[in-house]
Formats: C-alpha cells, sequence, structure tokens
C-alpha cells in the first residue's frame, strides 16, 4: 500500500481567495459571515451567508470559460490552479494518463439552475442559454479541470450532501494509496448562494438569521457559506522523488450510514466513522490532538456529534472546533475547506477557534477552543464530516515526517 501525501492546497471562500489569506483568518478569528448581496434578497427570510468578496471572475477567465463555468466552477478551477502550482508538478502525458480529479458537490451549477428557472418562469422567456446543461451539470469542475491539466484517469463527482467533499478526498486517498493513481487533484466546490438555493434551505427551518455559533448553548442555527477547496494528493515515494515539498500526511478514512433517518443525526454513525478512520490509520484515539467538527451550529448536529467524541474519546477528549462559524456551512465544499484547519493546526500549530461560543450547554462537554485561537502541538488532527441521509465521512491526517 502506497503512503499518500499533500503537496499542493488551494481555496477561495468567505475569508479568502486563497489559502494563505485563509489560514490568517483562521488565526486571527475572523468572521466571512455577513449581509447577503444577491437578488431578491429582500424576499428571504435569512439574508446572511458567507458569500465570497472581491472575486472578478473575468480577472482569470476569457470570455469562452465564463460562457462554461457556473460560479462552482469557478471556484474549482481557481481553487486547481492554485493547488497545483504549489505542488510543482509537470503533467507529462505518462502522469497524465494516470492522475486524475474526484470532487464533492451537492448542487452543481445552482446559479445557473437559478437563473434558467428565473428566466423560462419569472420572466417568461422560452430559452435558456444554450450551455446551461453543461454548466449546472455536477460534474462540471471536475471534467473543466481535468481538461485544463489534461488528467485521463479516475475523474468524477461525489455528491452525498454535506458529506460529498470528504468522501471525495477519501476516496481520492485510497485510490492513490491502492496505486491505482499516483496523484489525484481532490476537494470538493459549491455555490448556493442564490436565491432557490436559499430559500430551499430557509423551509428545512435549520437557518440562523443572525450568527452561527456551533456548541453554544444559545446557538439558533446553520449559516449558508459557498466556496472551494482543493487539494494535490500524491503518492508518497512520487512526491520525494521529485523533491516536492510534503504539507500533511492522509493516513486513514472511513465511511459510513446511519441508516436511521433522513435529516436527524445519530451518534452511532458517527462513532463508527471516527473510530474507522482510526483503525484504518492504525491510531488510538489518545494520538488524537484536534478534531475539526461537523459542528452546524444546530442543536441536533452539535449534541450528537459531542456525545460521539465523548463515546470514542472519553473524558480526555482533543480540541475540537468548528470552522463554519467563520466560513459557514459550505455544503458539498465544506469538508474541503475544513481540512485547511487541520493543515494548520498540523504544520503551524494554531488550531482555529469556533466563533460566537457564548454559553456552554451542558450536553456539549468540550473544549471547542472558543472565539480565540490556540496554540498546540497537533500530531494527528480527525476531518469530520456528517450530512442529510446520514451519511459520515472521516479523515485522519498526520504531521509530515
Amino acid at each position: 500500500m502506497k503512503r499518500v501525501v499533500i503537496t499542493g492546497a488551494g481555496t477561495i471562500n468567505a475569508l479568502g481567495l486563497n489559502v494563505p489569506d485563509t489560514l490568517a483568518a483562521f488565526a486571527a478569528g475572523q468572521c466571512g459571515i455577513g449581509p447577503l448581496d444577491i437578488p431578491d434578497v429582500d424576499r428571504l427570510s435569512v439574508r446572511i451567508g458567507a458569500q465570497v468578496k472581491g472575486w472578478q471572475a473575468t480577472d482569470h477567465f476569457d470570455l469562452r470559460g465564463l460562457s462554461l463555468y457556473d460560479r462552482m466552477t469557478q471556484f474549482a478551477l481557481w481553487s486547481a490552479r492554485q493547488a497545483v502550482e504549489q505542488s510543482g508538478l509537470q503533467f507529462d502525458s505518462a502522469l497524465q494518463d494516470r492522475a486524475g480529479v474526484v470532487l464533492g458537490t451537492a448542487g452543481g451549477g445552482l446559479n445557473t439552475t437559478d437563473d434558467s428557472y428565473r428566466a423560462v418562469y419569472a420572466e417568461g422567456k422560452n430559452r435558456v442559454h444554450p450551455l446551461t446543461v453543461p454548466r449546472l451539470m455536477a460534474n462540471a469542475g471536475v471534467s473543466h479541470i481535468s481538461m485544463t491539466y489534461g488528467l485521463r484517469g479516475p475523474c468524477f463527482t461525489i455528491s452525498t450532501a454535506c458529506a460529498s467533499s470528504n468522501h471525495a478526498m477519501g476516496l481520492a486517498f485510497q485510490m492513490v494509496r491502492a496505486g491505482t493513481a499516483p496523484v489525484m487533484l481532490t476537494g470538493g466546490s459549491e455555490a448556493m448562494l442564490c436565491f432557490g438555493g436559499l430559500k430551499a434551505w430557509e423551509g428545512l427551518r435549520v437557518m440562523s438569521s443572525d450568527a452561527c455559533r456551533p456548541f453554544s448553548a444559545n446557538r439558533s442555527g446553520m449559516v449558508q457559506g459557498e466556496g472551494a477547496a482543493v487539494f494535490v494528493f500524491e503518492d508518497r515515494d512520487h512526491a520525494l522523488a521529485r523533491g516536492a515539498e510534503i504539507l500533511a500526511e492522509i493516513v486513514g478514512f472511513a465511511m459510513c450510514s446511519d441508516a436511521h433517518d433522513v435529516v436527524m443525526p445519530a451518534s452511532e454513525g458517527a462513532v463508527r466513522a471516527m473510530r474507522g478512520a482510526l483503525a484504518d490509520a492504525g491510531l488510538n484515539a489518545a494520538q488524537v490532538g484536534y478534531v475539526n467538527a461537523h459542528g452546524t451550529g444546530t442543536a441536533a448536529n452539535d449534541r450528537s456529534e459531542a456525545a460521539a467524541i465523548g463515546a470514542v474519546f472519553g473524558p480526555d477528549a482533543p480540541l475540537v472546533s468548528s470552522t463554519k462559524s467563520a466560513h459557514g456551512h459550505m455544503i458539498g465544499g465544506t469538508g474541503a475547506v475544513e481540512l485547511l484547519a487541520c493543515l494548520m493546526a498540523l504544520r503551524d500549530g494554531i488550531i482555529a477557534p469556533t466563533l460566537g461560543f457564548q454559553q456552554p450547554d451542558p450536553n456539549c462537554p468540550l473544549d471547542v477552543v472558543p472565539n480565540i485561537a490556540r496554540r498546540a502541538q497537533v500530531e494527528v488532527a480527525l476531518s469530520n464530516a456528517f450530512a442529510f441521509g446520514g451519511l459520515n465521512a472521516v479523515l485522519a491526517i498526520t504531521r509530515a515526517d
């Protein structure tokens, strides 16, 4: 079995348009949640979100590209560009034949879908853009990344709601570890901050209208965000042979289903996923120094996840934080951006805080690093993702040796 390392990372989210700015925002305890600037925002009851600001697609893509790229695809391509540049990879023909892409997204090109419905139903038009289908399809980000770099190996999209990017990264990890591909670009991208996307989420009555406060007793719900993160997962021997800088090592992955309820989580599934990731990595719970929690800011998730962490780690649970309080819940892209917080903990010894924490919840007896980043030496981190539909995916990563 191959060892799998990360040699490149890229992102765009409400905290920053790249990895350095995002990590600086994590460390400073900055929050990217604020008033939304979208069409028909006055018709929404929830008018806040973690929206990407300062993004000018015309600065990064030509007009032909923009005719093909939904906002989700733009985010995926921009993040992949950063990751590949950092990795220093040169894709010759032999590598292109085996390298691939696997990304997570829940909504696909939802802005394109929303614009098309608006044109047909609200504006009474009888035609939509001729490239509507290629723009809205969920695999658009993967396909355009594969074409950009000529990657002809395994390329596909995972859609498992809030666990999409963790499932994608987990499968990429397994493919590199098994020797199926020496290099995989992987992560997730989401752009749901449009009227239709937000109106659908409003119907679930899980959204906060003021702030995201994971694990705080006075939490009021989740806040949506948008963005992407893409990583280069690489066979360690391949990376060392070309002198690449290794950012961290992926050592374990587990996925499972609650088989319980379509919206209500079951802590037993989260327990099995975390224990499975540790078993896959050959690690014990005491070695984990940080858990990036799913931590949505809903009572059902927070209490269920806290119970699961307690069952896995006992009374001496590691440091836990939910960075959704800063960058919002990016649904299918959220686990990918959250992996950046794990990288920061491992490489820089800085734990990103749980923002908005005001009142301890007796049902969540964890050290959630409230409001202010904290220094700590971390050798092993877990990244949790628990999706609607009861689908769980947990990654274990370690410092580069």
